[in-house]
């Protein structure tokens, strides 16, 4: 059986960044494939065109054969482009409304059985907290909310840890007040590799980027910074 493989990315990576491309390399060389098809869901972004066109290129140029998902369009069949696939990637935006769309169309279903194929399942930001069982989101523009997710991985996730200056104080809130469970905050620049549901490795693109396991003991925090392997 192949190994089951998640790679959650806090935020940058080639929708911020088109000159960097660490954490997109090593996502490949996970696949094992020399071209490996890849698959990119949009849906978070409201399927922008621009992400899209950005997505293409950008993983074209590294030896990867390249397709997307659209929802707002006339919509093939998706168990197709899943069976094809090797690597899916769900890009960032509205987790919320993501999910919402995903389960009405059952690509939670889909998306499952491509895990447990063996498919790597990967992300930025919506695209990263999406497969644990929550996630620390901002689809609502008041305020950081935490969110029920796919569940695929135990525990909570926050992207943008340190770069969004209000993440860190909401996630220790959240779990002081016992409203989620803990978890992984991951900042933009770092990623964590999951392998059969299990935690695998942090992984460093951007310098001083970090991953930290986040807990509480009554209303003590601890945040474990995790050993970075360094792309």
């Amino acid at each position: 059986m192949k190994t089951k493989q998640i790679i959650a990315i806090g935020g940058g990576g080639f929708g911020r960044n088109p000159n960097h491309n660490k954490i997109e390399k090593y996502i490949i060389e996970a696949s094992g494939k020399t071209k490996p098809n890849i698959v990119f869901i949009p849906t978070a972004s409201a399927e922008d065109d621009s992400y899209i066109v950005n997505f293409y290129s950008y993983f074209s140029k590294l030896g990867c054969e390249v397709q997307h998902i659209s929802l707002f369009k006339r919509t093939p069949r998706l168990d197709s482009i899943f069976n094809k696939a090797d690597i899916i990637y769900v890009g960032g935006g509205n987790t919320k409304s993501m999910l919402a769309l995903w389960r009405e169309w059952k690509i939670d279903v889909l998306l499952l059985k491509a895990y447990n194929y063996g498919k790597i399942l990967c992300g930025v930001s919506a695209g990263a907290i999406c497969w644990f069982q929550q996630g620390i989101t901002d689809s609502w523009l008041s305020n950081l909310n935490v969110i029920d997710c796919l569940g695929f991985i135990p525990g909570m996730c926050c992207p943008h840890y340190q770069e969004e200056k209000n993440r860190r104080p909401s996630v220790h809130n959240f779990l002081i007040k016992q409203q989620c469970n803990t978890g992984y905050a991951i900042d933009g620049g770092a990623a964590v590799h999951f392998k059969d549901d299990k935690y695998f490795s942090s992984l460093q693109f951007y310098p001083d980027s970090f991953v930290y396991y986040v807990q509480c003991e009554g209303e003590k925090i601890s945040e474990e910074k995790k050993e970075m392997i360094i792309l």
